[in-house]
């Protein structure tokens, strides 16, 4: 039935839920600071009060993605949405700074369900233009990041922090009113044999895009031990299910838990694929954040490292902020045109090697005008590989355990978030800039070499 108005709707719903999580996350940035100041803090609290954040969106990125394969994906959406925008709020009225603290630690779980969003949009859109609608849907991220600098631009100046935490957790709130109609992924409900409703779900998608419904009826196609699908013939189970085989398939759900979708995403079909997205995942977050920490470090690092100054990067908050945007910008496009033209492996591969060559002049002092023309290209070529993983892992999976397997590989990124400050910061900060880019340059390398080993190759290949 192609992208039609029903897509987009969906495609607007999950986009918003993507600009609340680059809000939340880009709010970091600005809450530290002004926080520390008003209440004293001392430095280990103000990297705390990140710290925690980063913490909650480690243990939301697996909870929400095994919720979403066991009880559906707008069970997620729903839920997450509730605690993201209510305790968001509630954040902006903390006495103290342990009460903050805590409060910010579940924003973050609630922010971990970003990837729910991606694979619910991605289910529901034609193989042949995947990778164009996910950088397309990543876009919204961008939108977040330049929103959330733009209104701490605005608000801190004329009001407080307590206004901007408020502020930035109307998106989420947004949200709410919309639920009622949002609907659920029809290969989630054929993944439970629930026909009748996946069913009702193409007819209101048929309707919406004004496309006559395919011939012919929904079979459901039960999972052997050897994790392969068993093709049945369509007289067997046809569209009307009955209530004993329903039971039963919701019985041997409901006694699957982490350990089975641990082991079929460590099964021989999907072990290589696991493990390779898990190192990716962490090297990607690993040199997105650190690239954004180089470019707010290497002027202050430069002035004490270096006696005669070699250079300076002194940006202002509005430069800063268009900065972000149109590398940004300059990633998303850079990926839509590539993606489904080279495949997601190519792209990849080739957009980690050029954000490592952008790097690699960086070992030595560079002049101001060549340091930020490095650091632009190497964060455009962060962002476009970080959106095509965020398209390609969802693809690799499937459906039974595609939220787990995407969850646990964007908190295994997350821990990459956590840990590149320590090189970012610590190295640079002790006068150890070629050490630092070494690092950095060693872990885009060796992701590069991991994306070439991917087994597989998901450019129009339909989702399993």
């Amino acid at each position: 039935m192609g992208f039609g108005k029903f897509q987009a709707l969906v495609l607007a719903y999950a986009g918003m839920g993507w600009v609340a999580e680059a809000m939340e996350v880009m709010l970091l940035s600005f809450l530290g600071p002004v926080v520390r100041e008003e209440w004293n803090l001392s430095p280990q609290d103000e990297s705390l009060l990140s710290s925690v954040v980063f913490a909650g969106m480690l243990i939301g990125a697996f909870t929400w993605g095994f919720i979403s394969d066991r009880y559906g994906r707008r069970t997620v959406l729903l839920l997450s949405t509730l605690l993201t925008s209510g305790l968001g709020f509630l954040s902006a009225l903390s006495p103290n700074y342990l009460c903050l603290l805590v409060l910010r630690f579940f924003v973050g779980i609630g922010v971990g369900s970003g990837h729910v969003f991606a694979s619910w949009f991605l289910e529901f859109v034609p193989a042949g233009n995947r990778g164009t609608w996910m950088v397309i849907f990543s876009f919204f991220w961008t939108i977040g990041t330049v929103l959330e600098a733009s209104l701490a631009w605005i608000v801190l100046s004329a009001l407080s922090w307590r206004w901007l935490l408020a502020l930035s957790a109307l998106p989420c709130f947004i949200l709410l009113p919309f639920f009622r109609i949002t609907p659920e992924s029809p290969r989630y409900l054929c993944a439970h044999n629930r026909m009748s409703k996946a069913t009702a779900v193409l007819e209101r998608m048929a309707n919406a895009n004004q496309a006559a419904l395919p011939q012919g009826v929904l079979t459901y196609h039960g999972e052997t031990k050897t994790d392969s699908i068993t093709r049945t013939p369509e007289d067997e189970h046809l569209i009307s299910i009955r209530e004993k085989e329903h039971t039963v398939v919701n019985a041997l759900c409901s006694q699957s838990g982490v350990t089975d979708a641990l082991r079929k995403l460590l099964s021989h079909n999907l072990r290589r694929s696991t493990l390779l997205l898990w190192f990716v995942f962490y090297a990607s977050s690993f040199a997105y954040y650190g690239i954004a920490l180089l470019t707010s470090q290497l002027s202050d690092v430069n002035r004490s490292c270096s006696s005669d100054l070699i250079f300076e990067l002194q940006q202002k908050d509005g430069n800063l902020y268009k900065d972000t945007f149109i590398t940004s910008l300059a990633g998303l496009i850079l990926s839509a045109l590539l993606v489904d033209w080279f495949g997601r492996k190519a792209t990849m591969c080739c957009l980690m090697f050029a954000c490592c060559a952008f790097l690699g002049p960086l070992v030595l002092h560079q002049n101001e005008l060549f340091t930020t023309t490095l650091l632009f290209g190497a964060r455009a070529c962060g962002t476009g590989g970080t959106t095509i993983l965020c398209l390609y892992a969802p693809e690799v999976y499937p459906t039974s355990v595609r939220s787990t397997g995407v969850g646990i590989a964007t908190a295994i990124g997350k821990i990459g978030g956590v840990v590149c400050p320590l090189v970012a910061v610590g190295m640079l900060r002790s006068c150890h800039q070629m050490a630092a880019i070494l690092v950095f340059e060693l872990v885009l390398l060796l992701a590069g070499v991991a994306c070439i080993l991917f087994p597989v190759e998901t450019k129009g290949r339909e989702m399993d």
